[in-house]
């Protein structure tokens, strides 16, 4: 399976406890409703992607906890921590209306109410109160701007631009 074909749904952290399990860095809403995705995919940045069939997926304390068939002990969690999972784009639900993946906002253009090009989104952050659009332009520089509602007025996939009220001076 390509990259292209792979949605990244979070990073794996830290084994925990002795039976296979480590934590789990989840990159959207809603990762609970990842149990009915029976074969995720791990990999890391850039490389191949392999199949792992979901065993268990369950919220710990204020995070959550993943184990997979096939690793049964602390060692073998060990060797999964900061790869990337990831599932095929037609394995997830739909988004509803004024939702998105990360994944479908990325290398959008992103335009100001002037009409002005600001750069072309190249990475998400969550920093906690709001996800952070990093934009970058042709020269290389960087803008962070909120993904909340008072910056972003639209997001046009088809058209492949984000609209914000965003000054170029900013």
């Amino acid at each position: 399976m390509s990259s292209n074909d792979i949605v990244v749904l979070g990073r794996l952290a830290e084994a925990y406890g002795i039976q296979g399990w480590i934590r789990l860095h989840p990159f959207g809403d809603d990762p609970l409703g990842w149990r009915r995705i029976p074969v995720w995919y791990l990999g890391r940045e850039g490389g191949p992607w392999r199949e792992a069939e979901l065993h268990g997926l369950k919220a710990h304390g204020d995070g959550l906890v993943v184990s997979f068939v096939g690793i049964a002990d602390r060692t073998a969690a060990e060797g999964l921590k900061g790869q990337l999972i990831g599932v095929p784009r037609e394995a997830l639900p739909e988004t509803g209306d004024g939702e998105f993946y990360w994944a479908d906002l990325l290398g959008l253009a992103v335009v100001n109410e002037e009409g002005a090009l600001l750069g072309k989104v190249a990475a998400l952050i969550e920093t906690g109160a709001n996800d952070v659009l990093q934009v970058v332009n042709d020269a290389g520089e960087e803008r962070l701007l909120p993904f909340v509602d008072a910056v972003v007025l639209e997001v046009d996939k088809p058209a492949g631009v984000i609209r914000v009220a965003w000054g170029c001076d900013w």
